[in-house]
């Protein structure tokens, strides 16, 4: 117990200022240098992504641009959407919400940045499937194979107490609202899932492409629903959040007040740990996508962080806020259901098992993806039966995980999230100038950018005619 409590405090102190300052500093960083892209092309990029569905890809990859977000959509959208929220609120207060918000425009930066490395330096393994990400980008970009090798054996490690966490909520929220068996729910969950990721990033793009953007789509039509509702209470929404972001909050029921500080702190962390930029897993899923250019699939990324926090966190801090539950005696003792409270306030005990089913849909998800990325890195290392020996101790980690086994390496996660962390910005700073060539190849060559904002009639169109003379 004395070590793991040596190990909450070192992990408490590294995801406070240190990785924070870390993580914005990053952030800000790349957005200058990369000339504030994310807030001058905004228009250019849904035309890009979302308004590209439909359409067939541009240039070669094993997946669509669609199936690699949502497959990294898969991982961010999960327990952190539902219950990390509301956590920011009760010990930052509302304005944390505020802060959330902002380190989510400057995290755009960097996970386009990790996307369009992992684009650049992606190779094709045997079976013909295109791989990269950091340990990749490390290797050939850096030179520095041992750093590559250091990046893929802690994620490899620090995705076994992840799983098994993820898997105990799976399995407690099945537990209490319907009463399921614990351990037959984690083997169940691990089957299911096992059927998929035998399939590859082929089969996992192809389930992702239609449950993500079911259950997102959902969650947040009912949040939409809420606003309906409750319209009026808009403003007082956004006034909340905004008077509490610059200001202490005093205490209010069972909220027990947050100063300045402790708002910023909840409002990065939070917004940093539910989008995930800097932790080089989504790059992982981009790196498969079908495209013709990296700064393309770069956008996607983009497209990644509006989903998963300007859109479903802000959701959930909409519905936590407007329904009042935060200000309840006993919030602060268990902030983690505050959600499914403010749900159930609105739909009675079917707004309770909404939650409950939209957490279970979204960490199943997330489990399945985080052990595709898991097998990359043993590949990387070791070859191909690696990855499929992972996928069984990976699957194995869900049942030990729902059966709530093995809780004394839970603590380790934090700590290990770190250490996957730090190399990987390290090397998105040393690449900082590969990032910035690409971008300008892109924005400044007729092939890209120029040709698809010139007019479709006009001097440069005429070769689609003269095909048909």
């Amino acid at each position: 117990m004395e070590t793991l409590a040596w190990v909450k405090r070192i992990s408490d102190w590294l995801w406070g200022p240190p990785l924070i300052v870390l993580l914005t500093g990053t952030g800000v960083y790349f957005t200058i240098l990369l000339k504030f892209f994310q807030f001058r092309y905004p228009v250019y990029m849904f035309k890009q992504t979302i308004g590209s569905i439909g359409k067939k890809p541009k240039g070669e990859g094993t997946v669509t641009p669609l199936q690699a977000l949502t497959s990294a959509l898969s991982s961010t959208i999960g327990a952190a959407n539902i219950v990390g929220v509301p956590a920011a609120i009760m010990f930052g207060g509302p304005g944390a919400v505020f802060w959330m918000w902002l380190v989510a425009l400057f995290a755009m930066a960097i996970k386009f940045s990790e996307s369009v490395l992992a684009v650049h330096y992606r190779e094709k393994n045997k079976a013909g499937e295109f791989v990269g990400g950091p340990m990749y980008y490390i290797t050939k970009g850096l030179k520095l194979k041992w750093l590559g090798v250091f990046f893929s054996v802690a994620l490899i490690v620090e995705l076994i107490p992840s799983i098994m966490v993820q898997g105990n909520s799976v399995s407690v929220s099945l537990a209490e609202t319907f009463s399921f068996n614990k351990m037959y729910a984690g083997i169940v969950i691990a089957f299911l899932i096992g059927l998929v990721v035998i399939g590859g990033i082929k089969r996992i793009g192809k389930v992702t492409e239609l449950v993500v953007p079911l259950m997102a789509g959902v969650y947040v039509g009912a949040g939409i629903l809420i606003v309906i509702m409750n319209v009026s209470s808009v403003p007082a929404f956004f006034s909340l959040i905004f008077s509490n972001a610059f200001t202490s909050s005093s205490a209010l029921g069972g909220f027990a007040g947050a100063a300045i500080a402790e708002t910023v702190r909840w409002g990065f962390a939070r917004g940093l740990y539910s989008n995930e930029a800097g932790m080089g897993t989504a790059p992982i899923a981009h790196a498969a996508a079908m495209t013709d250019h990296p700064v393309r699939q770069g956008f996607w990324s983009v497209i990644g962080i509006v989903v998963d926090t300007l859109l479903i966190c802000t959701t959930t801090a909409f519905v936590v806020l407007s329904s009042g539950v935060w200000t309840g005696e006993n919030a602060l003792r268990n902030p983690a259901a505050l959600t499914a409270a403010a749900f159930k306030s609105y739909f009675g005990s079917g707004g309770g098992y909404f939650v409950s089913i939209s957490l279970v849909f979204f960490v199943v998800s997330t489990i399945t993806v985080v052990i595709f990325y898991g097998v990359k890195q043993a590949e990387f290392l070791f070859g191909r039966i690696a990855g499929h020996v992972i996928k069984v101790i990976y699957l194995a980690a869900i049942i030990i995980g729902a059966a709530g086994g093995a809780k004394a390496i839970w603590g380790f996660l934090d700590l290990a999230l770190a250490f996957i962390l730090i190399p990987n910005i390290a090397a998105l700073l040393l690449l900082s100038r590969k990032v910035r060539s690409l971008y300008d190849e892109f924005f400044t060559s007729e092939k890209y950018y120029l040709k698809d904002i010139r007019p479709k009639s006009g001097a440069y169109e005429p070769r689609k005619n003269m095909n048909h003379s």
